[in-house]
């Protein structure tokens, strides 16, 4: 099992925490994992990626020209990673803010409304769960489980009583892919 995956989006959106609790939770699995995350020196409004791989074999590098997965939650990110999605590949985005849809025909495109689902959790920080939860749907190549081990790690432990909301908006992202 290889999986090779790019989180795209702005700056505030959780594109960094998601690849670190990915690969933090790939560790938990004991897979061989990469982290490369790539951000301008604004913190919020800024454009940032992140690159993951998860890998049951050693990882010659973590640079990469196509991905399994890219997830994208801007019109930006989708158009300069939607060429990047290798043939029958998965390709998620947000729907927020996006007005030029995806148009490949040869990968599989799961459009999700995770804005207006962390709206109806009343809090806006689970975004990046709800995707992540969405993109484990798609794609279980780590478990819930081993993504609260990683949060664990990731969060500051006065944080950790935050982990079962996440918990929930990890589910409800599951919830949003429909078969």
């Amino acid at each position: 099992m290889k999986a090779e995956i790019v989180i795209a989006g702005f700056g505030g959106q959780g594109v960094i925490s998601m690849g670190k609790i990915l690969a933090y939770s790939g560790l938990m699995e004991d897979k061989e994992v990469t982290w490369l995350p790539s951000y301008g020196p604004e913190q919020r409004g800024g454009t940032a990626n992140v690159t993951v791989i998860l890998s049951d074999e050693r990882i010659s590098s973590p640079v990469l020209n196509s991905y399994d997965i890219v997830v994208v939650l801007n019109q930006q990110s989708l158009d300069k990673f939607e060429s990047k999605v290798k043939p029958g590949g998965v390709l998620i985005y947000d729907s927020y803010g996006i007005h030029k849809p995806p148009t490949r025909t040869d990968i599989n495109v799961h459009r999700i409304e995770a804005t207006e689902a962390s709206i109806e959790l009343k809090n806006s920080k689970t975004f990046n769960m709800i995707v992540l939860g969405a993109m484990l749907k798609v794609n279980p190549i780590v478990t819930i489980e081993s993504v609260l081990k990683g949060l664990k790690k990731t969060l500051p432990e006065r944080h950790w009583h935050l982990i079962p909301m996440n918990e929930e908006a990890l589910k409800k992202g599951m919830s949003l892919i429909k078969e």
